[in-house]
């Protein structure tokens, strides 16, 4: 990305992916049609400054509203309401179509890594349910798997494929090859006897290194760097698994669910070497499984930390990239809506009554900012709007509709039937309907964070005057920069 408000966009997907973990779609939309909207008035001769008040006081309003009159709470739904959050995240997305199945894989995983803290309160984090990827098969045969999964086998086919009752895991950052002295470290031979003294010396320093892992009682040491035929053979004698090359992100996930200490040295403050006990993690199983064509080490039971593994298939590497998008993205989204509770109807439910809400809201100013919110207010419809045309539907025709159905409810909320602030779009259909009655939801979560981003990125390139743009100076060519025409003089 070249053009500055072109990063700025980008950036603030990258923030919603990073806050809240789906909706990015949403607040790039909403963002750009803010800047359109704020660029018309600016064209009008409104003072950018009086824009970007009138943008933050709508957020503040849009939000206030939000969380006031249109969160439901979960209780309330029950396990059904997480089930519908992640349909409704995955509706968009390539495994749509079995959303049944994958929005049942999601919230059990999410169940499962539950850890109550201190204070009482529940949190699910997201790095204990792991993702794996495997090619052949359907996206079908995809399935949940009690415990952690990594993609890598073990060192050797002579070790054993598995260890049961309460495996001690050494997780090492260094690694296990025949010793070699250090850099610049000169050793000057007479006899070649020496130097077969030499060699078995080195035998000896690895021998005792390795050693001293087993003697601390591990029965399986993960490494991620190499390890090479004498270690193996250690390992081997000793009945223990290797496995070598783990990836660094993936050896971290390992040690703080088996509780381990992550080595990067057998070095101690005294200048000798040791391996401590209590460096090792605690499970109950690890062993080798076959997943398609390749081996994946599962530790199951692990001590400190609950982990999952929902482990992915598909006919190709580009539709498990695109898998594991869309089920990251809803897990996420059962997370907030486990640890926030509330949820507020989807399918531009929310948008709509929004800019009903602001668009009253407005006229009740009797300032500049009173234009700059109208604008905002038309803004939030392109939800909607956007929505019903990717579903090949009459945007203009359900959009009015959608707004006459919020218009009536919010003109008089006490004689009006509350079905109509939750109506949105029904877009298999093209009709409109009760979408809290029929499962749409998404976490509150997602549309304060995209309203409150998408405004503020707004806001940030509106504050822009202009933009200058140096070009780098050309480099002049072999011939020493001699203008044309003057060769022959």
């Amino acid at each position: 990305m070249q053009h500055p408000a072109a990063k700025v966009l980008v950036e603030l997907a990258d923030l919603q992916d990073r806050e809240v973990g789906d909706g990015t779609t949403s607040v790039v939309i909403l963002a750009s049609e803010l800047l359109k909207h704020g660029n018309e008035l600016v064209k009008n001769k409104v003072h950018p400054t009086s824009v970007i008040q009138g943008f933050r006081l709508a957020m503040r309003q849009a939000c206030k509203y939000i969380s006031e009159e249109m969160a439901i709470t979960t209780e309330s739904l029950g396990k059904e309401a997480l089930m519908n959050a992640a349909r409704t995240s995955m509706s968009s997305k390539i495994i749509g179509s079995q959303a049944e199945f994958f929005s049942e894989m999601v919230v059990d995983a999410m169940n499962e890594v539950k850890i109550v803290n201190k204070k009482g309160t529940a949190k699910y984090p997201l790095k204990s349910v792991g993702i794996v990827k495997g090619n052949g098969m359907s996206s079908s045969d995809s399935y949940l798997v009690a415990g952690l999964a990594v993609k890598i086998g073990r060192a050797t086919p002579m070790m054993v494929r598995q260890v049961t009752g309460g495996c001690r895991v050494a997780c090492l950052d260094f690694d296990l090859k025949k010793f070699k002295g250090q850099m610049g470290v000169d050793i000057v031979v007479k006899n070649p006897a020496e130097l077969e003294a030499i060699r078995q010396q080195e035998e000896i320093i690895t021998k005792r290194r390795i050693q001293m892992i087993i003697d601390a009682g591990a029965n399986v040491v993960l490494t991620t760097k190499g390890m090479d035929d004498l270690a193996m053979k250690y390992f081997v004698e000793a009945g223990i698994i290797g496995v070598r090359r783990v990836p660094k992100i993936d050896i971290q996930r390992i040690a703080k669910a088996t509780g381990a200490t992550l080595c990067v040295s057998l070095g101690t403050l005294e200048g000798e070497e040791a391996f401590e006990p209590g460096w090792l993690g605690a499970a109950d199983t690890v062993g080798e499984e076959m997943l398609g064509d390749y081996e994946m080490m599962l530790f199951k039971g692990c001590k400190t930390s609950k982990a999952v593994t929902i482990v992915l298939r598909g006919p190709n590497e580009y539709m498990l990239d695109e898998m594991e998008r869309s089920v990251h993205d809803a897990l996420c989204v059962v997370k907030r809506t486990l640890e926030s509770g509330m949820v507020v109807p989807g399918g531009g439910c929310v948008e709509t009554a929004l800019s009903i809400y602001l668009e009253n809201f407005a006229t009740t100013l009797g300032t500049r900012e009173q234009l700059a919110i109208a604008e905002f207010a038309e803004a939030l419809l392109v939800i909607p709007r956007v929505l019903s045309t990717n579903a090949a539907c009459d945007a203009t025709e359900l959009v009015a509709r959608l707004r006459a159905y919020h218009y009536r409810y919010q003109s008089d909320p006490a004689n009006s039937d509350a079905a109509l602030s939750r109506t949105g779009l029904d877009l298999s259909n093209g009709k409109l309907r009760d979408n809290v009655e029929h499962g749409v939801l998404e976490p509150m979560l997602i549309k304060l964070k995209s309203i409150s981003f998408a405004t503020e990125a707004a806001i940030s390139v509106l504050r822009i005057d202009d933009m200058i743009k140096i070009t780098p100076p050309q480099q002049q060519g072999q011939g020493g920069g001699m203008p044309p025409g003057m060769m022959g003089m």
